[in-house]
């Protein structure tokens, strides 16, 4: 067998039956058979940032750091091809590459990126100039898919960014992370007193694991429990292209696939084939690169845009108009099922289409959001307490009545409500309507 075939192989397998069991049952033997595999290998250093940043500053090769959820499903075939994919090993060798498999003591300050990924990638200067970030949702949605084309650009982009630095420094400041109220994730009061910095490799390891989706979620619980507004950044993190507009090709940096006719991108002129290589100043290595200039952009904003088209690099306008941010679709990311107990009850909602919203008599321009399912216990029971049911249809929610998406309905109730309060919601139950409080928490 060729080197690392064993290990593509063990991961395959362990995917596979994880797959058809819909879950990983044995998270304990997973983490521990990660660390078993990986803390001796050759290319990766396992589990310790510092020791990557020592290491890249001795050699003056970038760090590659990669942030992976083992017991997580999502994203377990792209991790099998970044360790074991014999085409990316002359990329990888040219970074100091460091696995990471938990944020308990991650700088928050530094470590800024999608946290509802189970995999991850950012690339530092030893220094601590971060170079770009690399994330893919195509993965996350699909276990199984395997496709290393877009995170080869990536790894190239990145190398090509290190060979212009420190010329390069002013295309990077843009990206960087910037002040949090708390240096690491166990000092969130959520995480606080739960987690320890290092794991508990005598005891029950996953326990001690902070997982990347914990750190939005304790941020969250952090400004709720304080009586404040969640920050919309918060609640809508790292927007996809989507939410202005276009779409990005998995193979490339950032080349647009399709522009939506109407939109703010199709305002700015962008067409299919651009390739975006700059948006509001920052220098693109990846989609993740063009989601984060989005998350750092005010509400309401004029973003510059280098593309280049037929060969040739031209500047466009991307004008994101008042409430572009909570149009962002938050339906499948795994933090949004904490935030469903914030200002939901527990319930998940979907948004009825126009004809079958007519069907039941309700105008297309009001709410009608169908309760596909509910939680069932602790905070994410309590609508199904205050006597919500599956298949009720959500007509309006306090002041909230137009029609509406799940996610913008969440973010509009978190930036107007406190907790301990209630809002009164009508529902419609099959040809009846009823009137029923929704307590917020």
């Amino acid at each position: 067998m060729q080197p690392r075939a064993w290990l593509l192989a063990f991961i395959l397998t362990f995917a596979a039956s994880v797959l058809r069991a819909d879950a990983v049952k044995d998270r304990e033997g997973a983490v521990r058979g990660d660390r078993a595999r990986m803390e001796n290998d050759a290319r990766w250093i396992y589990n310790d940032v510092d020791r990557g940043f020592a290491e890249a500053k001795r050699t003056g090769r970038p760090l590659l750091v990669v942030l992976r959820c083992v017991p997580c499903l999502s994203c377990v075939g792209l991790d099998a091809q970044v360790l074991t994919e014999p085409g990316l090993a002359p990329l990888l060798d040219q970074f100091v590459c460091v696995r990471l498999i938990n944020a308990n003591a991650i700088d928050l300050a530094r470590f800024q990126f999608d946290y509802d990924l189970s995999f991850s990638t950012l690339f530092f200067n030893a220094d601590g100039t971060l170079y770009g970030r690399y994330g893919s949702w195509t993965h996350q949605a699909d276990p199984e898919a395997r496709e290393t084309i877009g995170y080869r650009r990536a790894l190239e982009a990145a190398l090509e960014t290190h060979r212009g630095y420190p010329a390069n420094r002013t295309g990077l400041e843009r990206k960087q992370g910037g002040p949090t109220p708390f240096r690491t994730p166990v000092e969130i009061p959520a995480l606080a007193g739960r987690y320890g910095r290092e794991l508990n490799w005598g005891g029950e390891v996953v326990k001690s694991c902070v997982h990347c989706h914990q750190v939005g979620e304790a941020f969250r619980a952090y400004y709720r429990d304080r009586g404040e507004k969640v920050p919309l950044e918060r609640i809508y993190p790292m927007p996809a292209p989507e939410t202005v507009g276009l779409s990005l090709a998995p193979d490339h940096v950032a080349r647009i696939a399709s522009v939506v006719s109407g939109s703010p991108a199709a305002r700015a002129g962008f067409q299919p084939g651009d390739d975006v290589v700059a948006l509001d100043g920052q220098h693109l290595i990846s989609v993740a690169d063009f989601a984060w200039a989005l998350h750092q952009a005010p509400e309401a904003a004029k973003l510059p845009a280098v593309v280049r088209r037929a060969g040739a690099e031209m500047v466009l306008t991307l004008e994101l108009p008042a409430g572009w941010r909570i149009r962002t679709d938050i339906s499948k990311r795994v933090g949004t099922w904490s935030m469903r107990a914030m200002a939901l009850g527990g319930l998940v909602l979907t948004e009825l289409g126009a004809e079958e919203s007519a069907r039941r008599g309700l105008a297309a321009e009001g709410m009608a959001l169908l309760v596909k399912g509910m939680g069932q216990f602790n905070k994410h029971g309590a609508a199904k307490k205050a006597g919500f049911l599956k298949d009720d249809v959500v007509v309006r929610v306090g002041e909230f009545g137009a029609r509406m998406g799940e996610g913008e309905l969440i973010g509009r109730i978190l930036q107007s409500t406190r907790p301990g309060g209630s809002l009164d919601v009508e529902v419609l139950r099959g040809a009846e309507r009823m009137r029923l409080s929704l307590p917020m928490q």
